[in-house]
């Protein structure tokens, strides 16, 4: 079913978030993984902590403060990496099918957004530096309503800035939490489970499910 707008979140659906460490991997060492994954978890929940709190901070600096935590929590990694790991999360890669799909829909006639927790700057950056900027119509950032997602003001960002109802938005995201909530706020879901993730959120289920975005444009 072909859709008239189509939204992705950024990181982890378009955007390798463990690249910036994968482009040190010889310096870091055999930690690097781990290092990783604790440096996006914490991300994540400095996210969530700060929107209930009422303390909202932008994305990047809670990018760099997850860094502090995860080299301090893997001290095997070499600190001294911080800048250059930082510096790489600004231009991380997309994943291999991202161009092709975007530009099939895009030619297709669908409206193409990105909506994510990143800040401004950050999106911009990495959309420059993997040539998306010709394809995508609007990039929304939580950094207009100062509060992070799953909080409905989020979504509803698209929803009011292109006059559409929930429902004639499709919105893609790796992260099955975001999909909750979209799922919630009335948007078609698809849940881009791209390291096979067992399901969750039950009572939010996900229109379609997909291993990677190149089955978007004929699902």
């Amino acid at each position: 079913m072909q859709y008239a707008a189509y939204v992705f979140d950024a990181y982890g659906t378009l955007f390798d978030v463990h690249a910036a460490v994968r482009r040190h991997a010889d310096r870091i060492g055999p930690d690097g993984q781990l290092l990783s994954e604790i440096w996006r978890a914490k991300q994540l929940e400095y996210s969530w902590v700060r929107t209930l709190m009422g303390a909202y901070a932008d994305f990047w600096q809670l990018t760099e403060q997850a860094l502090d935590f995860a080299l301090r929590k893997v001290p095997s990694a070499d600190s001294s990496l911080k800048a250059r790991l930082l510096e790489a999360y600004w231009r991380l890669d997309c994943y291999p099918e991202v161009p092709a799909v975007l530009k099939a829909l895009k030619a297709s006639g669908a409206r193409l957004a990105i909506l994510s927790n990143g800040s401004p700057e950050m999106l911009e950056a990495a959309v420059k530096s993997a040539a998306l900027d010709q394809v995508l119509d609007d990039i929304y950032s939580v950094d207009a309503v100062r509060r992070f997602k799953t909080d409905p003001a989020v979504y509803d960002m698209v929803a009011t800035g292109w006059r559409l109802y929930p429902g004639a938005v499709s919105f893609q995201s790796s992260n099955r939490w975001d999909i909750a909530g979209a799922t919630k706020f009335g948007f078609r879901t698809v849940w881009i489970n791209r390291s096979n993730q067992p399901e969750e959120y039950r009572d939010f289920p996900p229109t379609l499910i997909l291993p990677t975005l190149e089955a978007l444009v004929t699902a």
